[in-house]
Order: C-alpha cells, then structure tokens, then sequence
C-alpha cells in the first residue's frame, strides 16, 4: 500500500528531489528499498508514492525523453526529467495538475543543479505542448507502450501467448490490500464487523482472506497490533492453505525453508497445531520472522541457515511437510515492487531456476515417505514454475503430484475478468504466483 503524494504536507519540490535520488539509485542497480532507507521519515511515504508511479511509467518517459533530449543530461537531472514525465503521463492518473508539476520540478532542479532549471524547464513544456505526437511515439516502442524491458516481454508473450498484454497492462495497476484474519483469534464475518465499526470496508475472498475496497495504513487496521490480521495477498495465503489441505497430525514437523519475511510461518502456526523450524540465510530478515511471530502470539524454532544445504543444519530427523517459497524474479509482484522489472536481467531467470533446482534437490531427502512438499515462487515465468517442476519429476521417481487437492500452478495477476480459470474467485486481481504440491510414495523402493 503507498500513500497518496497529494496527502504528504511536503512541498512536491521536496517529495522530487527524494524521488529522484531514489529513482537515480534504482537505474544504478540498487533496489527501492534499500534506496528509501536514506529518505527522511516524513518524506518517506510521499517519495515512496511518486517513485512507484515514476517507476511503473519509466519505459514511456525513457521514450519520451530520448525523442525530447537524445543525449542523456546528467544521472540526478535525467532522473527529475524522468519522474516528472512518467508523473505527466496521460494514461499514469497523474497526481498532479501539469503546471504544477512542471513549477515544482523546475523548482527541484534549481535546488539540486540551478544550472538545470532552464533545461528541465524547456523539455517538459515541450512535452506540454507536443504531448499527443510524443505519447503516439514512445507508444509504438514496446517498452514505451508496456513499460516492461524488452527481454521481459519477450518472455512473457513466450509463455503466456493469449495473456501477455493483459499481465503487462495489470502490472502498472495498483494491487489490492488483502489481509489474513487469525484463526487463533478472531474469525472471518467478525473481522468484516470489525472493519465495518472503524468505517472500512471489505469482502470475503474464502479462507482466512479478506480484501479492503480501500487500502489504508496498518495502523488503522482494527487488532493488527494485537495480532488479530496480518496483510497478506489472497494467493500468497494460498500456499499454507494448499500444504494443509489434508490436515496434518497435531505437532507434525514441518519446515518453513526460505521462511522470511514470516508470513508463511504465521499462517502454518494459527491454522494448525505444529512443530515448526523456520529457516532463512539471512539473519536481517530471519528477524522479521520473529518480530511477526511475536506480534501474533506464535512460536517456532527460527535458525539462520542456507536450506540448500541441510549437512549444515539438519538434526537428521525428517519432516512431514516442507515448505518452500524459492528465491525468484518476483515477477508475478511487481505492481508491489515496480523497480523489480527495471533491476532484473534476462541472465537472472536461468541463475534463478539452478538454485531453485539445488533447493529442491537438498530438500527432498528430508520429507518423510509419505510426506508433501509445497514448492511456490512468486513468478510468472514458466522457468521458475512448471518448466522447474516437470524438471524435478524427471529427476525423481519418488515424487508425484497429487490429483487431490488439485495444485493451481501458475495464477496471473489478471483483472477479474481475466482470471485463470485454474485460479478460482480468491485469485482475483491478486498478485502473481506459481504453486504445486509434490507428494512422496510411500514405498520408496517402487522409484
């Protein structure tokens, strides 16, 4: 969820020169976040707003700016000429009136490099004054029209041939804000009274999921503190709801590998009676995992341990269930993470899909016979998805997929009308994944 920048009491001047030490940060390789750590507190949540919008409309304004200036200018001055841009965009919901953002950007210019103001003043009153030629142009250059990176829709329009202009379309949208209702404490019609009481209104999605109509701070969340609900997307929630759709036995062992930020782990914890080990290589953010645990009540063994190498850390005892959300592209959740797009590689996809294969590969041995693996990654690329899982059958032949429950596999950030079939009513407008359950013969000698 971002904030309005209209909302923010900063002057837009202000909220520019953030955004483009962001956006300068994001096209030198650095991630978003890491980038919205150095901005001020206050400045935070505006900046953040207009370097998603900026982000989501880089490849029009990357267009328009090469037909309104071919020489880049300098990296700060050409990422104000870009985010101003993007923030014009037509087809963006600018938030902004255009005189307003062209005086607050001439304004950001002159504070950063007063010698840029006349220029970043000319080129997008240019734009102004050219705007419908400009748009018709940048727009008949793929990466202008979907703002995407070319190798990014090359493979999209491989794998989704009917569907690829409708993914791309959905990912300049905003997502929706679907929260995960405590089983522990509170139940799914009470929470909808809840939010009703505090004057918000949602929508049941099935499960444990609920859908705000609006997306507000979580801070205006009814019992968030208190544990009540946690944010979580509708089809990330359906991973646990998959692994559990045959209930486990009361203080079955399961392992959460890859367990950060938590959500996954929480969800396994307050739907069912299990013993839990939530693995992370990163100690930082094996701390999330802890900070959720204790803000909802749960408790798990967390270790910060590589999962693709179980010498390291396994106690030899298997496990009835493992969970496995592998590092991926996030390609499937870029509207939440617009500069994904923009920091990603063509080269990262087949780095990505060997360590997703040595990840299955290590975790195997340790599911009990009998026991379920639950493989998903936040991905639309069939190479992280289906093309991994038939690879993985092949290699093993203990392993099957279990006709019931039936596995969704790829789920499409798709508008309502343009859900999957596979995907059911909850996959509505929620973000992209691909989950499968692998099961193992119990009769291990018959692979």
């Amino acid at each position: 969820m971002t904030a309005d920048p209209t909302s923010v009491s900063l002057p837009l001047a202000t909220l520019l020169g953030h955004t483009v030490d962001a956006l300068a940060a994001v096209r030198a390789g650095e991630s978003l976040n890491t980038a919205l750590d150095r901005c001020p507190a206050a400045a935070r949540p505006g900046t953040q707003a207009l370097a998603f919008h900026a982000l989501r409309w880089l490849g029009s304004a990357e267009a328009v700016r090469r037909r309104l200036a071919a020489k880049a200018p300098a990296p700060k001055t050409d990422a104000l000429l870009l985010a101003a841009l993007a923030l014009l965009w037509p087809a963006g919901e600018p938030p902004y009136a255009a005189h307003v953002l062209v005086d607050q950007a001439v304004s950001a210019a002159r504070r950063r490099d007063k010698g840029s103001a006349s220029f970043v003043n000319a080129v997008l009153r240019r734009f102004l004054r050219e705007q419908e030629a400009l748009v018709e142009g940048a727009s008949a250059e793929p990466v202008g029209r979907w703002n995407h990176p070319a190798w990014w829709l090359a493979r999209l329009e491989a794998d989704w041939p009917d569907r690829w202009q409708a993914i791309a379309e959905a990912d300049n949208t905003r997502p929706p804000m679907t929260l995960r209702v405590n089983a522990r404490r509170a139940t799914v019609p009470g929470y909808l009274a809840e939010l009703e009481g505090a004057g918000l209104a949602g929508e049941a999605l099935g499960g444990f999921a609920v859908r705000l109509l609006r997306p507000v701070p979580v801070g205006r969340l009814p019992g968030f503190e208190r544990g009540d609900v946690s944010v979580q997307d509708g089809n990330a929630q359906r991973a646990v709801e998959l692994l559990l759709a045959a209930p486990l036995p009361p203080g079955a062992r399961v392992l959460d590998a890859c367990a950060a930020p938590g959500g996954k782990t929480a969800q396994l914890l307050e739907q069912a009676d299990l013993e839990v080990l939530a693995i992370d290589r990163d100690p930082a953010r094996l701390a999330r995992v802890d900070a959720t645990l204790a803000r909802l009540g749960l408790a798990a063994r967390t270790l910060a341990a590589d999962a693709a190498r179980p010498e390291a850390w396994w106690d030899g005892r298997p496990f009835q269930a493992i969970l496995l959300d592998a590092p991926c592209s996030a390609s499937g959740i870029v509207r939440r993470h617009p500069d994904v797009r923009w920091l990603r590689r063509a080269s990262d996809i087949p780095a990505l899909a060997a360590t997703q294969a040595g990840l299955l590969d290590a975790l195997w041995p340790l599911l009990v016979p009998g026991g379920r693996l639950l493989y998903c990654t936040c991905s639309l690329f069939r190479a992280e998805g289906q093309d991994q899982i038939d690879a993985f059958l092949q290699r093993h032949g203990d392993a099957f997929l279990p006709a019931s429950p039936p596995s969704p596999g790829h789920l499409l950030p798709l508008p309502d009308n343009e859900v999957t079939p596979s995907a059911g009513p909850s996959a509505a407008a929620a973000d992209g994944f691909f989950l499968t359950l692998i099961e193992k013969h119990r009769d291990t000698t018959s692979s």
